[in-house]
């Protein structure tokens, strides 16, 4: 790397980093990406994994974001149809809330004037009566009618990450991920180089950029601290939680968008993962950005909000599977209500520091294509250079292609449930027929792990061949997602241990490291 010089530098492999660097590829662009963790291993990995609109934004006048936002879910549900699927979600409506069915009928018909041409049905209203029938677990006192609309749901963020990365080391980008930037070097008042420290064996490496493009996310203002010269505070964001909880009495078939009775602030109730995922909270934090945990306060929030709108649930913590929390990575704002904070994505040319830095600020799942769009565009501009004209709003991503060939091939292996096999095609879509290769060439990799012929052995070799995973985290929460399953995948820990020993050749103490840091992130995500 240190012989190396590179048009474009990112910071943070989530998805705007992602997003950017394979949209800069794609354009001609040597591009480098580099993260201090794994791959979306922070904002966007908390989130509610909803590909949508932002209904809410239209209560502050966001027009445009909504716009974009729509129209940016359609792109997603045409270049990556095996992780963004259709979400039908309803809302409630009971007596004293403060959006009646009025602003609500409002609300719903500009959604479906601004995102025309979309692929998901116009919305409907219900009355009680309708609504009652359709859900009955629903609480019945003051409900006064319900509407329901479709958005779009990731139900592996982490996934969609990746494959823009996969996508981006397709266009010749180089992915280095658990390498931390120390330092950003300048040469005459502009972007010169970067250090960089691998967390894995704390080596020191240098490499030379052209641009730097800071998406740390809530880290942007720690990485600019990097650079010599000092500059305003640009983050200011704000903590959101979510609970994952069990399948309960009363549960709703659809996904529910429901007004808090506390606050008024609207939360989500998703169904997800065989389980529910329930969120988000919207709190000023300013506390340390690397341990963030899920507060009391808001987990009885979630479970009391919860209890209050399906009044046969009786959630309690013991129901809790798991909860994660971060920092949305918002403009600094010190007043103000935390919900009216705009959403909008700021790409901010840092020139008080020097020429070639920018910082991303804010921007959202939904949005990271164009985000990313613009980045790249702007790089353009500060290197005056004329570009090829942006491939990635009708660029299909790795997953999208030979789906049918990798359903075949999955199945025709004969060791896995159809639920395996469903489980295999909606992570890794048509890249599951390379799984297939691997068992072709190794039989003892060729059989399940568990006991419900979910989960391939072959799996752990690939995503550790193919995929940049390093360490076991990385394995469990962020490719195979099995950290994301009610159990977190606990049971299966020590035989992924043993095929990533293998793979990787670590020794017996390396491999009992590597399960205690597993076993600690797993643990930090549970509540007590």
């Amino acid at each position: 790397m240190s012989e190396r010089h590179f048009d474009v530098a990112i910071i943070g492999a989530g998805i705007n980093g992602a997003g950017i660097a394979i949209d800069a590829a794609l354009r001609g662009l040597s591009v480098v990406i580099l993260d201090k963790n794994d791959m979306c291993s922070g904002c966007s990995a908390i989130s509610s994994r909803l590909i949508h609109g932002g209904l809410r934004y239209l209560e502050y006048g966001e027009i445009p974001l909504v716009y974009e936002s729509l129209h940016e879910r359609r792109n997603l549900r045409l270049n990556a149809p095996h992780l963004v699927e259709p979400l039908r979600i309803c809302i409630p409506i009971f007596k004293g809330a403060r959006r009646g069915p009025l602003m609500i009928r409002l609300g719903m018909i500009a959604y479906d004037l601004l995102s025309i041409r979309k692929t998901v049905p116009n919305h409907e209203m219900l009355n009680s009566a309708e609504i009652q029938a359709a859900e009955p677990g629903l609480r019945k006192e003051g409900l006064r009618a319900a509407a329901r609309y479709y958005d779009a749901q990731v139900k592996y963020a982490e996934r969609l990450v990746l494959e823009n990365l996969l996508g981006a080391r397709s266009a010749g980008a180089e992915i280095l991920t658990h390498c931390e930037v120390t330092e950003i070097r300048f040469s005459q008042g502009a972007v010169d180089s970067l250090s960089y420290v691998d967390r894995i064996d704390q080596t020191k490496h240098e490499l030379s950029a052209g641009t730097v493009v800071n998406a740390a996310g809530p880290w942007v203002d720690r990485v600019l601290a990097t650079a010599p010269t000092r500059t305003d505070r640009h983050i200011g964001g704000t903590k959101g939680s979510h609970i994952i909880v069990r399948r309960f009495d009363g549960a709703p078939k659809d996904a529910f968008y429901v007004e808090a009775a506390a606050d008024g602030r609207p939360f989500f109730i998703l169904p997800w993962n065989d389980q529910y995922l329930i969120g988000t909270t919207d709190i000023r934090y300013g506390g340390d950005l690397d341990d963030i945990r899920v507060s009391d306060e808001e987990v009885d929030y979630l479970l009391s909000e919860s209890n209050r709108v399906f009044p046969a649930a009786g959630l309690s913590r013991a129901d809790i599977h798991y909860a994660y929390a971060g920092v949305r990575p918002l403009p600094y704002q010190d007043k103000g209500p935390e919900s009216a904070i705009t959403r909008r994505h700021i790409i901010k040319a840092n020139r008080k520091v020097g020429k070639g830095l920018i910082s991303i600020i804010g921007g959202k799942l939904t949005t990271y294509r164009s985000l990313a769009e613009q980045a790249v565009d702007k790089i353009a501009k500060l290197q005056k250079r004329k570009l090829p004209k942006c491939r990635t709003r009708d660029n299909l991503l790795p997953g999208t292609w030979g789906r049918e060939e990798a359903l075949e091939r999955l199945q025709s292996l004969g060791v896995l449930s159809d639920e395996g096999v469903r489980r295999l095609l909606s992570i890794y879509g048509g890249r599951a027929t390379d799984i297939c290769e691997i068992c072709d060439t190794n039989q003892s990799l060729a059989k399940p792990i568990d006991g419900q012929g979910r989960v391939l052995a072959a799996e752990i070799a690939f995503v550790l061949r193919e995929e940049f995973a390093k360490t076991l985290a990385d394995v469990v929460f962020r490719r195979t997602m099995l950290g994301l399953d009610a159990d977190q995948g606990r049971p299966l820990y020590e035989t992924i241990a043993d095929i990533a020993a293998s793979e990787r050749g670590w020794s017996a103490e390396q491999r009992s490291q590597q399960l205690d840091h597993l076993l600690a992130f797993s643990d930090s995500w549970r509540v007590n």
